[in-house]
């Protein structure tokens, strides 16, 4: 299959070099140039076939141009080594945890399937692939341990200092070996920047092998879809038309659940959940589509006032607004909502992350004003990322799982840095 620019559907490339570019060289995002429709038949039979199975007949629909089926399975079988539960909260209202991971974030089904590809399309292994990372937090950690001692590649995260929770921060800072952790003073919208730019520089690009593991890449995106089929298969049967509800910041997650719904999965409509960095929301009512620079709040990772997939959502419905707005609804949420949806759902007996939270509250407003629902949020991390957070807000200690307690006791090894490109740059050549 042939992969397009969003800036420029003319311009194509085969999947190895969207994989491994990351991003057009017009600064657009990949697509694919056209999204298979699963049958009727595959979709009703779900609910019969386990995760892995899903994964095979989803990946093989999308990459069996270039992939073989040992190489379909191979990947599948990489990336699909822990479960995604979906969990009863409250009557029609299920929460799709994506924590059970090797960093406890839905990111790291993207980040196991992006390694395993690249490694698999990767044609120059003589020279060393330099992996770019803008992180606000889980996307770091999940692309670091994904890569981590993979042979000839190097990753290099850059994260805003100061805001990414101290958890975050040590999933990815103190793993050295070919993890390299860039303290960027700025925000996360000027990490991804100088990422973009480094992409753009012809310099660098003759010196060097870059490519990125953010959702830009769609080898980070496309794997996402995976787990809304899954999740759509364990509902109860019932007539209730299906809503998804997805805490965003960058928009590729619910870009990937769109992507879903396209090759045939029945959900009826969409949730964009965001924190007070409501870009998004604002324009599903009515506004130009605007950046703005990013607020701080308690769901971090959510904190993007300029979120890359926003043109991949848009191609997804061929750039038709209305029809983008009637099947997408925004809503937007304080710090003070989200933490009083932490306490509420504590007391029926479910602890919610911060973000977990915003997609919790998109999903009951929703299904406030829209009856006749069945309802999914997604709760993308486990609240033990935000300890001081979910801690302090519910005035009690929560018990770390083994893994994520390890990391804190690991030193963390950083590279302050200054925003502007020249010193990236600079940074980049010397890597030579």
């Amino acid at each position: 299959m042939r992969y397009y620019s969003t800036n420029n559907p003319s311009h194509t490339v085969s999947l190895s070099e969207a994989v491994i570019k990351g991003l057009a060289p017009d600064n657009g995002l990949y697509m694919p140039q056209s999204i298979p429709v699963l049958s009727r038949e595959l979709i009703e039979s779900l609910p019969e076939m386990s995760f892995r199975e899903i994964g095979y007949a989803v990946i093989g629909a999308l990459f069996s141009e270039d992939l073989n089926d040992e190489q379909i399975q191979e990947l599948v079988d990489h990336t699909l080594v822990f479960d995604a539960p979906l969990v009863g909260v409250e009557e029609d209202v299920y929460s799709l945890e994506l924590f059970h991971g090797p960093t406890l974030a839905f990111k790291d089904f993207g980040a196991r399937f992006c390694s395993k590809l690249m490694s698999m399309l990767v044609e120059d292994k003589s020279q060393k692939l330099r992996v770019l990372v803008a992180t606000s937090g889980d996307t770091g950690s999940a692309v670091a341990n994904g890569f981590l001692e993979v042979e000839g590649v190097e990753v290099i995260i850059l994260f805003p200092k100061g805001k990414v929770s101290p958890l975050q921060e040590k999933q990815f800072t103190t793993l050295g070996k070919n993890i390299i952790a860039l303290e960027i003073d700025g925000v996360f919208d000027d990490c991804q920047t100088l990422v973009k730019q480094a992409f753009l520089d012809s310099e660098l690009n003759q010196k060097l092998q870059l490519t990125s593991a953010n959702s830009i890449n769609i080898a980070r995106w496309i794997p996402q879809c995976l787990y809304y089929f899954y999740a759509f298969s364990r509902l109860p049967k019932t007539r209730k038309k299906v809503v998804f509800s997805v805490p965003s910041g960058n928009f590729g997650n619910i870009g990937a659940g769109i992507l879903a719904q396209r090759m045939g999965l029945p959900i009826d409509h969409f949730v964009a959940a965001t924190n007070v960095n409501k870009v998004v929301p604002e324009y599903l009512e009515g506004a130009p589509f605007h950046v703005k620079p990013s607020i701080p709040t308690v769901s971090n990772s959510m904190d993007v006032g300029n979120p890359s997939n926003f043109p991949r959502l848009q191609a997804l419905y061929e750039g038709n607004e209305g029809f983008f707005r009637k099947k997408v609804r925004g809503y937007y949420y304080t710090d003070a909502q989200t933490v009083e949806a932490i306490q509420k759902v504590k007391k029926q007996g479910y602890i919610l992350d911060p973000h977990g939270a915003v997609g919790y509250l998109g999903l009951k407003d929703f299904m406030k004003s829209h009856p006749g629902y069945i309802g999914v949020f997604l709760e993308t991390a486990h609240p033990g990322k935000f300890r001081d957070v979910v801690e302090r807000t519910l005035g009690e200690k929560l018990v770390l799982p083994d893994r994520l307690a390890a990391f804190l006791k690991g030193e963390k090894k950083v590279i302050p840095m200054k925003k502007d490109f020249d010193t990236f740059k600079a940074f980049l050549k010397s890597l030579e």
